[in-house]
């Protein structure tokens, strides 16, 4: 019998975030049963930016998209996670996360995965300017002290000049091959 791992891709808004079929399809085919969860921000861009979008990778994954917390008296309508893929990663999100905030379901699940030891891959996107910020480095140690494997240099992210990322460039598969 063959037991299906569910990963949990939790996408923030950031350039990559248009193309989340790519790590979506790959983490399929690695085997993982893909549950898609967006910041708010991210949301806002997959439904009003873009038509069609959430219909899409709704189809793709099989489970409806996630942006907020359910009330209490809601049943989940995700299974559980065995891993969590945090791609594309923004600077805003990785400083609220390292310092334990979750005042959204995408930061509410990523503080908690810690804690519940899943393991964590998280892949960033940003630009060289945002990387300087003294806040990116401390929150990068902070996540990889507490066992999250940031995937930041080489093999990973590397930093683009504002204005200047490039799209194809972004190490999709990268990250997918660091789970477990």
């Amino acid at each position: 019998m063959t037991t299906t791992r569910t990963l949990y891709l939790i996408a923030c808004a950031a350039p990559p975030s248009r193309r989340l079929e790519i790590p979506v399809r790959a983490a399929q085919r690695a085997g993982w049963d893909v549950c898609l969860i967006l910041t708010p921000s991210a949301y806002r861009w997959a439904s009003e930016d873009a038509v069609g979008v959430i219909e899409t990778l709704t189809e793709l994954t099989g489970h409806p998209i996630r942006h907020q917390y359910k009330l209490p008296s809601q049943d989940d309508v995700l299974p559980a996670p065995d891993a969590l893929l945090v791609a594309p990663l923004t600077a805003n999100t990785l400083n609220k996360w390292a310092a334990g905030i979750s005042d959204t379901l995408a930061l509410g699940l990523i503080t908690e995965g810690i804690g519940l030891q899943l393991p964590i891959v998280a892949l960033p996107h940003w630009n060289d300017a945002q990387h300087a910020h003294p806040a990116v480095a401390r929150s990068v140690e902070t996540l990889r002290a507490a066992g999250v494997t940031v995937l930041l240099g080489d093999g990973g992210f590397v930093p683009h000049k504002p204005r200047h990322g490039y799209l194809d460039a972004y190490p999709w598969q990268a990250a997918v091959d660091a789970l477990p």
